[in-house]
């Protein structure tokens, strides 16, 4: 039984699942098949890309996952004891069905008291950053992934976990092939990294007049964008001070990395205005996912001195663009009132992160952030922006 049952509905913009190990293989193509291969290191599976080793996910099998909110008390209350991450993480615990598999999923989101969900893959942020170089690579894995995601998730599962399929960009065709095929087995919402586009003749904004053939697609379809956390390669740039080259890893302790950790999201939102995608299709919809908000309100500081300044190099207004139609899904931990007094309340999405160690082990709890604001608004807050959004 859930914790408590509030008087509306809760749809979840941030749940996730574990993929298995044949998720990124099982519709490879034979000429790709050394292009991802699991290895063993000291005993330890590890995932290899191009033969590279990568430890941005520590067990890329999930067979052993750390518990889900196993970090609520270090964002609740920091880390004084100056714990390592493998401490913070405690006891492990086995994968089981409900995060491997749409049905079981649907009973352990009855017994958390959660109604609907966007379902989003976890092996699937590291793909794009570590094939950069090679776009056509990117595109053949990406379907991949979503033909298993499809097979094993559906996209909209019973009309109540809404799986999100990852759209990558490099090939402008090849991206507007996979949302056509994404669109046709039921889509509601697609992934799409917040970061520059790799492609051969080196990075790009996605937000630039050469994508918006897809970004006219998208908002004839109606589907939502959800721009979650991933590895958006900034990295390198931490690399360049600290004179050694690393790839993300998000579960070790790096102070220097963690001091520009929303830097991928402010240039991907300053990127919709500055490059004007976001005026050009005005009914796009757009959501930022498992981000927090602590960069908007600099963003919005900066955005308007750069107008104050230059307002005929935007096509409108940036901050209202920003404040009227990105959609947001901040931390529990954040200030959800004040947030809706930037953006309106129509614009904060409940997002739990479940069954991550970043989020929350009782997703309803989420509520305990809100509970000064109207019901009203908590009702919006928790789902139903999003059924708006989605269309259910």
């Amino acid at each position: 039984m859930p914790s408590r049952v509030p008087p509306y509905p809760l749809f979840d913009a941030d749940n996730h699942l574990y993929e298995t190990e044949d998720a990124l293989t099982r519709y490879l193509p034979k000429q790709y098949a050394s292009a991802i291969q699991y290895v063993q290191v000291k005993g330890r599976t590890k995932i290899a890309i191009r033969g590279q080793i990568s430890d941005y996910i520590p067990n890329p099998t999930f067979e052993v996952v750390a518990r889900p909110g196993a970090w609520e008390d270090y964002f609740r209350e920091g880390n004084p004891e100056g714990k390592s991450h493998r401490e913070l993480f405690g006891e492990p615990m086995r994968s089981i069905p409900a995060f491997r598999e749409p049905a079981p999923r649907l009973a352990l989101m009855d017994d958390l008291g959660i109604q609907q969900t966007l379902m989003f893959p976890t092996l699937a942020s590291l793909v794009e950053e570590r094939m950069r170089d090679d776009p056509e690579l990117i595109h053949v894995v990406v379907h991949a992934l979503n033909q298993w995601l499809h097979e094993t998730w559906q996209f909209n599962y019973k009309n109540r976990i809404f799986t999100t399929p990852v759209i990558s960009l490099p090939i402008l065709d090849k991206a507007i092939a996979e949302l056509e095929w994404c669109l046709e087995r039921g889509a509601r919402a697609i992934l799409v990294r917040p970061a520059p586009v790799p492609g051969y003749g080196g990075s790009r904004s996605f937000a630039l007049p050469e994508f918006d053939p897809f970004w006219k697609r998208v908002e004839e379809a109606g589907v939502l964008v959800a721009m979650h956390s991933s590895d958006s390669g900034y990295s390198r740039y931490s690399s360049d001070w600290e004179g050694k080259a690393q790839e993300m890893t998000p579960f070790q302790a790096q102070v220097f990395r963690m001091m520009s950790e929303w830097r991928p999201v402010t240039d991907a939102v300053a990127s919709w205005v500055c490059h004007g995608a976001l005026f050009r299709f005005p009914e796009l919809k757009v959501s930022v996912i498992e981000n927090g908000s602590s960069w908007l309100l600099p963003l919005l500081d900066q955005l308007a001195s750069t107008y104050k300044k230059q307002p005929k190099g935007f096509l409108g207004d940036p901050v209202e663009e920003v404040r009227n139609r990105i959609h947001i899904s901040p931390f529990w931990e954040e200030d959800m009132a004040a947030l809706s007094e930037v953006v309106g309340v129509e614009r904060v999405l409940f997002g739990s992160d479940y069954p991550h160690p970043e989020g929350l082990a009782d997703p309803v709890s989420y509520i305990d952030a809100i509970q000064g604001m109207q019901q009203a608004d908590q009702a919006k807050i928790m789902g139903g922006n999003l059924a708006r959004l989605i269309g259910v």
